[in-house]
């Protein structure tokens, strides 16, 4: 994230704050944490791997907290030093130690944790589910399991199971058999395999981490909500000054307000909030019996463009079959019109390579003719959808947005955009519109899942 004014002006008001204090009273200058971090020009930072939290994907370091995190580093001008742990209860135990300044677990905070630690500004909140296997049968009750729920050492899940166990055995007034195993050998996603796996019967999760799997996973079920409503923050060292909180709340504060923290989240976690049990199936299916035909005509056609997004695309477009054909006369993997079919060359519609070939040539065109005003990712997002309801159409919802108030051009990342085109097109676009549109919607949920798979 580009902000070099925040910069100037986070180090202005420290060098006015020291500057103050210098000359009050005579009393020395004692250096904060956020001096020492400045003076240091560094951010040493641990946080866990995970989907949700930080992985090398392909295209170098990613995940939520880890742009997170990035965006508050460049936000004071310093460098990140990120640290991964494996180990949830070891990385807390190194932030206590004072080796790290600033821990971004991905995982809610709980009241234990909080006389532990000291914590930023809550940036989102979360519900922490019991998973168990679809299938298999739901528990009732905490009381009732036949099984127990395995939890991570030293997480808000260990810790809230902990307190619910204890409250039942008070409300009950005799002993309940507290089911609950912490381990430190598996994290939270591994455990959520485990549980699809049939391998154990329950772990808890929280909804975030929750709905990356299930993409992968679909046969998670969820038997209850624990509690519907807990923050997540950053935790801090418990006996530092309140300096390093204070920048966490401005920076918070600052891509709240801008826009970019819903940008961020919406691309983490905005396509894959709401769960299709049926369509997650069909394409995990379709993953490994189909795309494997397919793959090196994707990745030999793809030039510049990232061949998991044409292969996306595609599945969207037929489910990877290439005799699909629509009631429009569109045809094969890359449903190509006649028309375009023959701009580009395609002799055969249902051959495909000569599909795979049009269609992603045809795709790079349109991402050439989006104007260089606006930057990635809405330009990928717009030539999507132009790909699929046409730029005149395109165009239409555009201007549509614009005469009803909105942001002409779309401001947000694709689900955001989808919604604004589905909605103006309801009432101005055609139906068929409306339906590309939605197709267009459920591309970026596909390609998440063949970047993760």
């Amino acid at each position: 994230m580009q902000s070099q004014d925040y910069k100037k002006r986070l180090k202005l008001q420290i060098i006015i704050i020291l500057s103050i204090a210098v000359m009050s009273c005579g009393v020395p200058n004692v250096p904060t944490a956020l001096s020492s971090l400045l003076e240091r020009e560094s951010i040493r930072v641990g946080t866990v791997y995970g989907a949700g939290t930080f992985y090398n994907g392909a295209e170098g370091p990613q995940g939520f907290e880890y742009e997170l995190l990035a965006g508050f580093a460049d936000y004071l001008g310093v460098t990140l030093d990120l640290y991964p742990f494996y180990s949830y209860e070891v990385m807390l135990e190194q932030l206590e130690e004072g080796n790290l300044d600033i821990v971004a677990t991905g995982d809610a905070v709980t009241p234990a944790l909080k006389r532990r630690f000291a914590y930023g500004p809550a940036y989102q909140r979360v519900e922490q589910e019991l998973v168990f296997q679809a299938g298999a049968t739901r528990p009732r009750d905490l009381a009732e399991l036949d099984s127990p729920i395995i939890a991570v050492a030293g997480s808000s899940q260990a810790h809230l199971l902990s307190n619910l166990f204890k409250r039942l055995s008070e409300e009950e007034d005799e002993a309940v058999q507290t089911q609950l195993i912490t381990t430190e050998d598996s994290d939270s996603e591994e455990l959520l395999q485990q549980v699809a796996n049939g391998d154990i019967a329950y772990t808890v999760a929280d909804s975030n981490r929750l709905a990356l799997q299930r993409r992968r996973y679909p046969n998670l079920a969820v038997a209850r909500t624990l509690n519907e409503n807990m923050p997540m923050a950053w935790a801090l060292p418990l006996q530092q000054d309140d300096s390093v909180k204070a920048a966490l709340i401005e920076y918070f504060g600052t891509v709240h307000q801008s826009g970019w923290f819903t940008v961020l989240e919406d691309k983490y976690f905005g396509h894959i909030r709401q769960f299709d049990y049926v369509d997650s199936r069909a394409f995990n299916y379709a993953a490994e019996s189909t795309l494997t035909q397919y793959k090196s005509l994707f990745q030999k056609y793809a030039g510049d463009l990232d061949w998991r997004l044409l292969a996306a695309m595609s599945y969207q477009e037929s489910h990877w079959n290439s005799d699909a054909i629509s009631r429009t006369g569109v045809r094969g993997l890359m449903m190509l019109t006649l028309a375009t079919a023959s701009d580009w060359n395609v002799d055969d519609r249902t051959d495909p390579e000569q599909s795979i070939r049009g269609g992603s040539r045809y795709f790079a065109s349109l991402l050439n003719r989006i104007p260089a005003r606006i930057s990635e990712p809405d330009r990928t997002w717009m030539a999507m959808a132009s790909y699929n309801i046409g730029m005149g159409h395109l165009e239409d919802a555009r201007i549509l947005t614009e005469q009803q108030g909105g942001t002409p051009i779309f401001g947000l990342t694709l689900n955001a955009a989808c919604r604004n085109c589905v909605k103006k097109s309801t009432t101005a676009l055609p139906a068929m519109a409306t339906l590309e549109a939605m197709k267009h919607c459920n591309m970026l949920r596909t390609f998440a899942a063949i970047t993760t798979a």
